[in-house]
């Protein structure tokens, strides 16, 4: 049976072309939305965290100059104009308990622990210590607790530096040089300095395999007894007592020991910040 040909009307043609191709039309029309919203949304302000598989230099975008030369540790050099660079000075002085107090006088610099990682800004980031060219700590914040243990596991030294990072973990410098300010560290105690009382407690702790031993229970002191932590751990890690602020870097096979005066009342949990292991809670009345 043979069908006859009937033309399309124009309004049936108008009809059909309105169904088919206004999806495409709107489809495309909001994917340029979203592009635009998108790049409208960032506001043209710089990241602080890179995108996925693109490095930390390829991060820093145009903030300085990266080098190919590094700061002796590793860490590239970020090369900005003398005029307004951060700048660092560093002083110390003996803590009556136990190592120094480490303190930072920065200038066209804030520290950005929140953006470590991420992209480099400039006038942001942390610092590094080195004592006579040897990593000690990182540091995110103008002050800090060199423990005299540490500056012994780290050989000694004469020479204790300060040297400011991007949050990309590269070196800002200058002409070339990082910026840095160093002081002298004497490692013997002062003429006059009274020697420190002995522990009234001391407590042996022992980390192997994740394990940490004896388990991990409280540790019952009267305000303004004094602790000595002695711990043996078989990885590097760091030793963090909280609320009293007090840090030592746990040497793989070595046992560090870190001394508090337990001057404040409360409940203090002494844990390890890399493997992030409760060692014991201090309870202080």
């Amino acid at each position: 049976m043979r069908r006859s040909f009937r033309p399309l009307r124009l309004d049936r043609l108008t009809s059909l072309t309105s169904r088919t191709a206004f999806p495409r039309f709107a489809v495309a029309l909001l994917a340029a939305g979203v592009l635009v919203s998108g790049a409208s949304a960032c506001g043209g302000r710089p990241t602080t965290h890179h995108r996925p598989g693109t490095s930390h230099e390829q991060a820093g975008g145009s903030v300085g100059r990266l080098l190919t030369a590094d700061d002796g540790s590793g860490h590239r050099l970020r090369q900005v104009e003398a005029t307004g660079a951060p700048a660092v000075t560093v002083a110390v002085r003996p803590d009556s308990e136990d190592g120094w107090n480490v303190h930072l006088t920065v200038r066209n610099f804030r520290f950005s622990p929140d953006s470590v990682g991420g992209a480099a800004l400039l006038g942001r980031g942390h610092a590094r210590l080195f004592l006579d060219g040897h990593p000690l700590a990182r540091l995110y914040g103008p002050w800090y607790h060199l423990p005299d243990a540490l500056v012994r596991e780290a050989g000694g030294g004469r020479t204790l530096t300060a040297r400011l990072y991007a949050d990309d973990h590269t070196a800002w410098a200058v002409h070339s040089t990082p910026i840095q300010g160093t002081t002298p560290l004497t490692t013997t105690p002062s003429a006059g300095t009274p020697a420190a009382p002995r522990p009234d407690r001391t407590l042996e702790i022992a980390i192997s395999h994740g394990k940490v031993s004896p388990a991990p229970g409280r540790t019952e002191l009267r305000k303004g007894q004094r602790i000595e932590l002695r711990v043996r751990t078989d990885r590097a890690d760091t030793l963090h007592v909280h609320g009293y602020d007090k840090e030592a870097r746990l040497a793989a096979g070595r046992t560090t020991t870190l001394t508090l005066t337990a001057d404040r009342t409360g409940l203090f949990e002494v844990e390890t910040h890399e493997s992030d292991l409760l060692l014991t809670q201090l309870v202080v009345r």
